[in-house]
Parts: C-alpha cells; structure tokens; sequence
C-alpha cells in the first residue's frame, strides 16, 4: 500500500489533464461540408452547431436536395469533430504511458 498516495496523485493529474482537454475541446471548431462546399457547417469539439452557411444556388434545387445537403454536412462536420477529440483523447493516453483506445 505505499504506492497508494502516488496513484492517488496520478489519479488527480489525470483528471486535472482530462479537464483541461474538454475545456479545449470547446474552443476548437471543425467544417463539414456537403454538395460541394454549397452548404458548410461548423461545430466545436463537444459537436455543438455554431454555424450554417448555405449558398444562394443551393436554394434553387428545392428543399429536399437542401435538406439533404444540411443533413450530410451536419454528419460530416460531427464526424470530423468526434475524429478530433479522439486524437486529443490519444494524445493524452500517449502521454500517460497508456495503451492506446484505452481512454
């Protein structure tokens, strides 16, 4: 039971590391996008929408193509944001000396 303050120690470091790379998360943004690059959306690293661009031809297709091309960017863009925090989440667990996915 000696180590048990150390891991206690660890275990804090860890969490105070794991905070500050959620609070991170939030300030990184990512762009999906879909038809093209007619219809763009932004999200942060906790896949929260902060923007929407469409551009003016995607109007004239009619709203199930432009429902369609919001629906994709919206999945590219979130995709792209879960990629991110999985590299961030990798990194930690590098820098931790632990195997990777285990975080």
């Amino acid at each position: 039971m000696k180590n048990q303050p150390n891991m206690m120690k660890q275990l804090q470091q860890v969490q105070a590391r794991m905070a500050k790379m959620q609070e991170e998360l939030g300030d990184l943004t990512v762009t999906g996008s879909a038809g093209g690059g007619v219809v763009t959306v932004t999200v942060d690293g906790h896949q929260k929408v902060h923007a929407v661009t469409v551009a003016p031809e995607a109007l004239e297709e009619g709203a199930e193509l432009l429902a369609d091309l919001v629906l994709a960017a919206c999945n590219d863009a979130l995709d792209r944001s879960r990629e991110l925090a999985a590299q961030h989440m990798g990194q930690l667990a590098a820098g931790l000396g632990l195997p990777p996915g285990l975080l």
